[in-house]
């Protein structure tokens, strides 16, 4: 049995998080109370249809009053299942608030509170969905992800059994764009030799060989990954060990496009040869090139 449960910011992505989710064969439902979350878990359990045994659903302030009891029957409701995951889905406030503006919707606090604005009804759920977000396995920040990225993202952790092992995610990204806030661990890799100064790797990635042969030969990488690896090596039995769900390693150069996804693809090549269930994404890597 798996059963996940979908938070998060409204604007955030968790509807689109969730017809993900049902893609993959997850039997999903959409924005009920907390206080049906146990019912729910039981007829999927008790059911004879197999398809139900992979359950995903939605729980956010639509449907819910009070808000602090939401909270608390989220909470009581994990700790009684273990096969019970969250997902927490986040962003930017502004990013938010630009994504109401340009789609004129209106948010689903906004009617009760004073002033009704759209600032005003992001700021007030960022802060009651704070315990949510602590007790959440999983986070995507969709800040910076466009649809095909985040649907990449929910797919890499819900493929398969979630219940199984720590997923490492290794996401390259550009500091320029801003660091990954989902990321538990950053490394800068902006003090290795840069291919975006060599005419003919310019306008190339880290996903072309030429471009990857630049990075990977120089001596400064090599220890540099050999370093970043023993560290890795000794912490990631550890956070498995605290029973934490994903570890999110970011890697970020200037732009995100050359030394920042090379050395991400290492790590997780790595990690995968070692049987760990690990996944590589590139946040930035189709933006300008401006390294």
């Amino acid at each position: 049995m798996e059963f996940i449960i979908i938070s998060g910011l409204s604007g955030a992505g968790k509807t689109s998080a969730l017809h993900v989710l049902e893609d993959i064969g997850y039997y999903c439902v959409d924005n009920i109370p907390a206080s049906l979350l146990s019912t729910l878990y039981t007829l999927c359990l008790n059911s004879t249809n197999e398809s139900m045994k992979r359950a995903a659903v939605v729980v956010d302030v639509r449907g819910n009053d009070n808000y602090e009891q939401m909270n608390n029957q989220i909470e009581d409701f994990k700790k009684s299942h273990s096969d019970v995951k969250i997902l927490f889905i986040d962003a930017r406030s502004d990013i938010v608030i630009m994504r109401y503006k340009e789609t004129r919707r209106k948010h689903p606090l906004s009617d009760r509170l004073r002033d009704g604005t759209v600032t005003e009804a992001v700021e007030f759920e960022k802060a009651l969905l704070t315990p949510v977000k602590r007790a959440a396995d999983y986070h995507i920040n969709t800040t910076h992800m466009s649809k095909k990225q985040m649907r990449e993202r929910v797919i890499s952790l819900f493929m398969e059994d979630v219940t199984k092992s720590l997923t490492l995610t290794f996401m390259s990204f550009g500091f320029k764009f801003g660091i990954p806030l989902e990321a538990d661990v950053v490394f800068d890799v902006r003090c290795l030799p840069n291919p975006f100064y060599i005419p003919k790797l310019k306008m190339l990635t880290g996903l072309d060989s030429s471009v990857r042969n630049y990075v990977l030969c120089s001596n400064d990488t090599q220890q540099f990954l050999k370093r970043t690896l023993d560290l890795l090596d000794f912490s990631v039995p550890l956070y498995y060990k605290e029973g934490k769900s994903e570890l999110v390693v970011g890697v970020g150069c200037t732009g995100g496009k050359h030394r920042s996804v090379t050395v991400a693809r290492a790590l997780q090549e790595h990690f995968q040869s070692l049987g760990y269930k690990s996944v590589v994404s590139h946040r930035d890597i189709e933006k300008p090139t401006t390294d």
